[in-house]
């Protein structure tokens, strides 16, 4: 199981954090062992003083494919999901300074909670798609799939030009705008569409 991560895909995400649009698809990946196992709580790690949310709409790959024509996306995939990419903040602004890959900062055990799927024709457009966090009861992140920069196609169409895609690989396709921080004790809540899809307690 690959854990296939999209940087930037969102215009004001990438504008919050000083970021210039990227001219494609900025790609990173997670090891399966950043998996957040079903109903265990999100601890936050020793290394990092600023460990901060992302949501973010998945997409579970059930079928195997390797340069995949946009055109024909659609077959390689049936269930979407929300998501967080915990990212130790202040470390991967270290790397980054340093020019420094970001693993440390966002592959760490973990850093990857996957909620519930759904089937993709249990929504009638997944290009508006709405979906938002909650913490402690309040949202503090919303977005809609029609901000994307990148559809969830046209990502696993150039994702599979250099990574072959697995069954039960997941595509975390970005986060919009209204990443911050997380602290012990807080409750965080995933919908899309109005459907609930996660729940963690942060420790």
């Amino acid at each position: 199981m690959k854990i296939i991560c999209i940087g930037r895909n969102y215009p004001q995400h990438a504008e919050e954090l000083g970021n210039d649009k990227p001219e494609s698809p900025v790609v990173f990946i997670k090891p399966d062992t950043a998996k957040l196992q079903k109903r265990l709580p999100f601890y936050i790690p020793p290394f990092s003083n600023q460990i901060q949310h992302e949501v973010e709409v998945l997409v579970k790959i059930n079928r195997i494919g390797k340069c995949i024509e946009e055109k024909f996306a659609h077959k390689y995939y049936q269930e979407i999901g929300l998501g967080i990419d915990f990212t130790a903040r202040d470390l991967q602004k270290h790397l980054k300074q340093n020019g420094l890959p970001w693993e440390k900062a966002k592959a760490f055990d973990g850093s990857a909670l996957i909620g519930n799927w759904f089937t993709k024709d249990h929504f009638t457009d997944l290009n508006q798609l709405d979906f938002e966090l909650k913490k402690n009861g309040a949202v503090i992140q919303e977005g809609n799939t029609s901000e994307m920069l990148w559809s969830i196609e046209s990502l696993i169409a150039e994702v599979s030009r250099f990574f072959t895609l697995k069954i039960g690989d997941v595509i975390f396709t970005g986060t919009p705008a209204g990443v911050g921080p997380v602290y012990p004790n807080d409750i965080l809540e995933g919908s899309l569409e109005g459907e609930k899809a996660f729940k963690v307690k942060i420790k």
